[in-house]
């Protein structure tokens, strides 16, 4: 039976960073890009060698801002990489140049090893070894194929159950015990990578997050022997999954006795099947349960490879998201969620108005039982004024420091609300005018008391309110603040509830054009 590692897959928080590593760093090829499978607001990248041959593959589930794990038992702790191992002395260079701190070169089982660690922590292990096949050799540009990583070399394991953990991989993943020391066994594939089994006993648990690796794969040749395991990890109640199609492979999981998550994975059909082999990892591509929901794709955080022109990314007092599309119009969404939204929600809906429009999504720093919120809510129609006019006066330091750090254009620059977010639109116009011209308020309400009278000549706005909207009574109040503030406002009750939709975009739309926005 074929045996041996199909890919690791490990969670990180940054995707710029994380590319910088793995492809500029140490040279990986990036071979496919996708949204995840369970989650579709969740970036998924493979690195692997020139073909993204299985044992060469390692995987990113990409959790921005997402919070830190723990490493512990239960999950694997390291992955290591083959290299030849006259190439030690060329990488311990590398890792100098490019200002990474490493450790070694140390001997493990024989074999010289680099130890350095990833943006997120994790470890990463350089292994001089002749052990492994070099199915396709990957060269990038400043790396020479003579000294470029070969595949993956192996994993490390924790578990408080070493032997039961150990009996478990060999016995269902074709692996078999080749060495040992008092606290590690190494397990070997007949494809010559290896699975370190570590005792962890007395060592704290794993919890899940970003810096953490969430599975090994391990390999199949077909459906078949996948389906044939499946079944006798059923008749032993290990609790092995349903079988998942994930288009370029079929699999399963399982948790090994000691509780790290194994996938059992088919070697085909490989990441061709949706581009050629010679343009791996140029396309973003959705799941096939997700491919018609084109405005999925919008929320999926964007990266530049090395070498490659690569957007500005600042860091700012609010927690943003940007959005470029292909073809760019001199046009600018910034766009405020509503309560319990975050920063990717209304990305979506940006883009439905305009696909040519830059975004910006942007989260509040308010909090409402872990929810985020632009202020504080003391009931559903009572808020915290002194918050409201202290987020309202962050938020325009916040723009005009967007403005700066991103070169937004003020008179094309639209900002857009819904509920909650659109209340704090309108208190920062109240309270700062002229920081924001152009402002779309959907489902508001006149969240701020005691409102200044400024003059609000220059500003153009668009209140959108839903004739069933149970919050809609209130919004009369805040119309005739707006008016007698001078402002340009276009009014309009539309047939729908709180939420938002179609009639919206189509009103929106026409406010644009006719305002030559």
């Amino acid at each position: 039976m074929t045996s041996g590692i199909h890919h690791i897959t490990l969670i990180a928080r940054k995707v710029q960073a994380n590319v910088d590593f793995y492809v500029g760093f140490l040279g990986l090829h990036l071979v496919k890009r996708t949204g995840g499978y369970e989650d579709p607001n969740q970036l998924h990248l493979f690195y692997g060698d020139a073909a993204g041959s299985p044992g060469s593959l390692v995987s990113f589930l990409i959790w921005e801002d997402g919070s830190p794990g723990r490493v512990g038992h239960g999950q694997p702790s390291e992955i290591a990489f083959a290299i030849p191992p006259e190439s030690i002395g060329f990488w311990l260079t590398r890792a100098l140049q490019f200002n990474f701190q490493t450790t070694g070169p140390a001997q493990e089982f024989g074999e010289p090893v680099l130890r350095l660690k990833d943006p997120d922590g994790v470890i990463v292990k350089l292994v001089g070894t002749n052990a492994l096949s070099e199915p396709a050799p990957w060269a990038s540009r400043d790396i020479p194929e003579t000294d470029s990583i070969r595949r993956l070399r192996g994993a490390t394991v924790l578990t408080e159950k070493p032997k039961e953990t150990a009996h478990f991989l060999q016995n269902h993943f074709g692996y078999r015990e080749t060495a040992a020391t008092e606290t590690i066994r190494r397990l070997t594939s007949s494809s010559g990578d290896v699975v370190d089994v570590r005792d962890a006993a007395g060592f704290w648990s794993a919890a899940p997050g970003t810096g953490t690796i969430d599975h090994i794969a391990f390999r199949a040749p077909d459906e078949a022997t996948v389906l044939a395991v499946r079944a006798d990890l059923e008749q032993e109640h290990a609790g092995a999954t349903n079988a998942h199609d994930r288009k370029y492979f079929f699999s399963i999981y399982v948790r090994e006795p000691g509780g790290s998550l194994c996938e059992f994975a088919t070697e085909g059909p490989g990441f061709a099947v949706d581009e050629p082999p010679d343009a791996l990892g140029s396309t973003l591509f959705l799941p096939p349960h997700l491919a018609k929901d084109a405005a999925a794709l919008v929320k999926l955080p964007q990266f530049a490879l090395p070498g490659e022109p690569r957007p500005a990314q600042r860091d700012l007092p609010f927690v943003h998201r940007l959005y470029y599309p292909e073809k760019a119009s001199d046009r600018t969404f910034v766009l405020l969620h509503g309560s319990g939204g975050n920063e990717i929600d209304m990305l979506p809906f940006g883009h439905q108005v305009d696909p040519h429009a830059t975004l910006m999504g942007v989260r509040g720093r308010s909090t409402e039982e872990g929810f985020p919120r632009w202020f504080r809510r003391l009931s559903m129609t009572t808020f915290d004024q002194r918050d409201i006019r202290s987020e309202a006066e962050a938020f325009v330091a916040f723009v005009e420091d967007a403005r700066q750090g991103y070169g937004l254009d003020p008179d094309r620059t639209v900002f857009i609300g819904y509920s909650n977010g659109a209340n704090l639109l309108a208190a920062v116009m109240l309270l700062h005018p002229g920081a924001i011209r152009n402002v779309v308020l959907m489902r508001a309400m006149a969240a701020l008391e005691n409102a200044p009278k400024p003059d609000l000549a220059d500003t153009k706005v668009l209140m959108l309110t839903g004739k069933d909207d149970p919050y809609g009574k209130h919004a009369p109040a805040l119309k005739l603040v707006l008016a007698e503030a001078g402002a340009q406002l276009e009014a309009l009750d539309i047939d729908t509830h709180h939420g938002i939709g179609d009639e919206d975009v189509a009103a929106i739309r026409r406010w644009l054009d006719e305002n030559g926005l």
